[in-house]
């Protein structure tokens, strides 16, 4: 069978207009939400969007709103030839790329202020400047961002300029990945919620592995979802989604979840690593025989990791719903981990039944 090449589309207007041209001939849409740098792990999402659609879009798109400036923008993993490649030799392939330049909208007055200002006199080399209403890219070693006296930003703000509207889910952000990463969750909702509203399917999926960040959108999904429906008007989209389902955590042979990020681990840091999944698996084991003290478990994980050579960022085991941390196992529970190796950060997290 001849390999798919699947059509690519950058405008989001496009794209829109080719998801409602999609709709109105019965088609089913499945998406699945991705950054490039593509895995086995999105190729099994994509596995499992076919089982529920009848069309499958792919989004390629790093998000600058999730990350903060000491964070790994400028070195995140990207192959988007690469991407495509392995995209057409699936099996099924794929119908969309949504491979948008920019998500992100900034007030042509406050652009065009900022760039005066940088023409008289601002200090930043003139590769940094922006172009009025053009896209902004990051030059810099990490990020230009946007000075706030309480708070962190994300690499998204710049001064002056910088997003000012986003999507959160503030209960579910503050815990695990929200403590060191206190803007994530909102530059992930908020670009979320952008694609849902640009591509408009009928399913969405997320993986696992990211957890917290799976609960975010459903919850998230949820709450406008109802919204929609109380305030449905007649128009070619009087609803927000049907549908985000959760696929399980995809690993290698060795056990290590896959992650982009896993391209960075030295072969010595990779071996290491291995100690998350394998403490994990203990520590399930351990509370499958009656174990039910989340302290001994989560003391258990933290020595192995830190045996191995890994520095913690988070162990915790939270409630799988409200992701609040629980002291004892009586309900479904989410061992939650977050830990460095070298210079990478990993997570990973392994659910236990009650």
């Amino acid at each position: 069978m001849a390999a798919k090449e699947p059509l690519v589309i950058t405008d989001k207007d496009q794209m829109r207009n080719w998801s409602r041209a999609m709709r109105s001939q019965g088609k089913a849409i499945g998406f699945v939400p991705t950054m490039g740098y593509l895995h086995q792990g999105h190729l099994s999402l994509i596995r499992e969007a076919h089982e529920h659609a009848d069309l499958i879009v792919v989004s390629i798109y790093i998000n600058p709103g999730q990350f903060s400036p000491t964070e790994d923008l400028s070195t995140y993993p990207s192959d988007f030839d690469g991407d495509i490649q392995k995209l057409m030799a699936f099996p099924g392939g794929v119908d969309v790329v949504f491979h948008p330049h920019n998500l992100y909208d900034y007030g042509i007055n406050s652009v065009m202020n900022n760039y005066q200002k940088l023409q008289l006199g601002n200090q930043r080399s003139q590769s940094q400047v922006l172009n009025p209403g053009l896209p902004h890219k990051t030059n810099s070693k990490n990020c230009n961002v946007k000075e706030e006296e309480n708070g962190a930003v994300s690499c998204e703000e710049e001064k002056g300029i910088g997003h000012e509207t986003w999507v959160r889910v503030e209960k579910l952000e503050k815990g695990l990945c929200g403590k060191s990463r206190p803007i994530f969750f909102r530059g992930v909702a908020t670009i979320v919620t952008k694609l849902f509203n640009i591509v408009e399917p009928d399913i969405a999926m997320f993986g696992k592995k990211d957890y917290q960040q799976w609960r975010i959108i459903q919850r998230m999904y949820n709450r406008l979802q109802e919204e929609s429906k109380k305030h449905a008007w007649e128009g070619p989209r009087s609803r927000f989604i049907y549908k985000v389902i959760g696929s399980e955590v995809v690993r290698d042979d060795d056990g290590l979840a896959m992650s982009s990020r896993n391209v960075h681990l030295s072969r010595e840091e990779r071996k290491k690593a291995l100690s998350i999944n394998r403490s994990l698996l203990r520590a399930k084991s351990a509370a499958e025989k009656g174990e039910i003290d989340c302290g001994k478990l989560r003391d258990l994980v933290i020595q192995a990791v830190n045996e191995a050579g890994g520095r913690i960022d988070y162990a915790e085991i939270v409630d799988q719903e409200s992701l609040e941390a629980v002291e004892q196992i009586n309900a479904p529970v989410v061992f939650c981990l977050a830990a460095w190796f070298g210079k990478v950060r990993l997570i990973d997290n392994m659910e236990i039944d009650g």
